[in-house]
């Protein structure tokens, strides 16, 4: 795939819900505990310090659930593994999760640990959030596959919910 997006948060949308923002925020997190190895509770601490309702660069970012992104990021870090091993299964083909991009893999692994973990939050609304978060990362046909491989996963842990139809355009 093509290189990684730049590693800066993008501004989400002022409208944007708390738990929305917070999702963003995680993605970007798992992005960066990937390219520097942090652990996630060192990363928990300097978004939640730094980033989440602070000015950046003359950029305003709004505030995000903070219990909520510290949940995503710690869960989806200490599940990696298992994580990893939903979405390998869900990818097309023989195609390894290795190749996808960071930013990619961090929504994948954000998304795929809320529906695993959150069966409160209905599987629709975490794939079309997540599907939202890739269209802001991508323009090309990487949506196209977060939309797919979760809606995979979420056939699998959520089967009552997503069943074996497609999703379509209703909710």
């Amino acid at each position: 795939m093509i290189d990684d997006p730049p590693t800066d948060l993008p501004p989400a949308p002022q409208r944007a819900g708390k738990r929305s923002l917070a999702r963003l925020a995680a993605v970007q997190a798992l992005y960066q505990m990937e390219l520097t190895g942090a652990p996630a509770g060192n990363v928990i601490a300097e978004f939640t310090a730094h980033r989440l309702g602070k000015e950046i660069d003359g950029a305003r970012y709004a505030d995000a659930d903070r219990r909520f992104f510290a949940e995503l990021v710690g869960g989806a870090s200490e599940h990696r593994e298992r994580i990893d091993g939903m979405i390998s299964a869900a990818l097309p083909g023989e195609w390894p999760i290795e190749r996808l991009e960071r930013v990619l893999r961090a929504i994948l692994r954000v998304g795929a640990f809320e529906l695993f973990h959150r069966s409160d939050i209905p599987a629709r609304v975490v794939i079309n959030e997540y599907l939202e978060i890739a269209h802001a990362f991508f323009e090309g046909k990487e949506p196209g596959l977060v939309n797919g491989v979760l809606d995979r996963i979420g056939q699998v842990l959520r089967p009552a919910e997503i069943g074996g139809s497609d999703r379509g355009g209703g909710s």
